[in-house]
């Protein structure tokens, strides 16, 4: 039976309503395959039929989905750039990042087909000191050097009495910038801002949503609360990888972190949020990995839009990582792998759903799942545990799925 597999060290999910018995990964996974050829002799032929279906489903119902949403993107970014472009007359700080290099635009984010987010780099971060005392769970804050005069930075008036950068001062004039330029730029009948938010959205032809996002780009350093990474007793991702991964570094951005609900709000006012998008995409390159997360965001976009909105693609890229820590060897992730590597993080997401739990991937204090409605996340346990089921037992439903 599927219900008898184990999904990690914690507890066996035997289907809706039963939970596992504590946390969801703590990084051991159960260390026996979904599929091992040992076990029957008719596995290899289970195997092979199921890495069949999963690819004609990736060059089908993935391509499709990338196809429409690259069309989407160079919509959307035609009029984000033409805002920005706005907003960089009235204030030369705020200057554009927003680059399309091999067919690609730095600092953008695909949420869902529908929902994206432009990260905008500023520029002269190095009068402040980056402090991460793990204080702030999944954020930081930039003080003033010692030493060195209010004055000597490009961010003069954003500084705090105490000499911090305050990440929500700077949102909220970027925010008024945004909303002037949205009503003088040559998209004006498409755009309009989101309303009742701190965060700097547009709303493009009734139709997509884009988050644009500033921040300052950290290079060179890594964060004390992710120091632990990589762990000591796992081969995977090898000592060139973490250099490249490290040097990468991560991203400051000045947006709304749900980790510091009920906290002092001069503390949150202050505090930037981390994000390692570029440090995870690099990780996850090789074998069928990216293949991998691409038919988990075609599924998650087709089936797992559930009210409450409880999975994201995010959580299905932090699991990709996890699998890769527990599955080291690149022969893990050959082609003929595919649907071990696909079935292994749908029962792990149904174990984190079932404990309402899902650690960040770098900072395993932070919890993805923070501020979901417990009923949307076993809503989605349940949808999640369907959508296994029906894939371990007829891979030949994903033409239908």
């Amino acid at each position: 039976m599927v219900s008898r597999i184990p999904l990690s060290d914690t507890g066996n999910y035997q289907g809706p309503g039963v939970g596992a018995t504590s946390g969801p990964i703590g990084r051991a996974y159960c260390e026996t395959p979904v599929y091992n050829p040992d076990l029957c002799p008719n596995m290899i032929a289970a195997q092979a039929k199921l890495v069949y279906h999963l690819n004609k489903y990736y060059n089908e119902k993935c391509q499709a989905r990338k196809a429409a949403i690259a069309k989407t993107i160079r919509e959307v970014c035609k009029v984000v750039s033409d805002v920005l472009k706005e907003v960089e007359v009235q204030e030369p700080r705020f200057i554009s990042s927003l680059n399309e290099m091999d067919n690609r635009y730095e600092g953008l984010e695909v949420i869902s087909p529908t929902e994206f987010e432009v990260v905008l780099y500023l520029n002269q971060m190095g009068v402040f000191n980056f402090v991460d005392d793990g204080s702030l769970p999944g954020c930081a804050v930039l003080k003033l050097s010692d030493g060195r005069k209010r004055s000597m930075s490009l961010w003069v008036e954003f500084i705090t009495a105490s000499g911090y950068l305050s990440a929500r001062k700077i949102r909220s004039r970027f925010q008024t910038l945004v909303a002037q330029a949205v009503d003088k730029c040559s998209y004006r009948d498409v755009v309009k801002m989101v309303a009742d938010t701190s965060e700097v959205k547009l709303r493009i032809r009734d139709r997509y949503v884009v988050q644009i996002t500033p921040a300052f780009k950290c290079t060179g350093i890594w964060p004390r609360s992710a120091a632990h990474w990589p762990l000591p007793h796992i081969p995977w991702p090898g000592p060139n990888r973490v250099a490249e991964v490290k040097a990468e570094g991560f991203n400051l951005l000045s947006k709304e972190c749900h980790s510091l609900a009920g906290k002092q709000s001069s503390a949150e006012s202050d505090a930037w949020v981390l994000q390692f998008a570029e440090a995870e995409n690099r990780l996850q390159m090789g074998g069928c990995r990216k293949k991998c997360l691409s038919i988990l965001k075609t599924l998650r976009d087709r089936h797992l839009e559930l009210p409450g909105q409880p999975l994201n693609n995010y959580h299905m890229k932090t699991l990709v990582s996890y699998e890769c820590e527990k599955h080291p060897r690149e022969s893990d992730w050959d082609e003929s792998c595919l649907g071990d590597r696909l079935n292994g993080i749908l029962l792990q997401l149904i174990s984190c759903l079932q404990c309402r739990r899902c650690p960040h991937y770098f900072l395993p204090n932070l919890d993805l799942f923070q501020g979901k409605p417990h009923s949307a996340l076993e809503n989605a346990a349940k949808q999640t545990w369907r959508l296994a089921r029906e894939i371990l037992t007829n891979p030949k439903s994903l033409e239908k799925l």
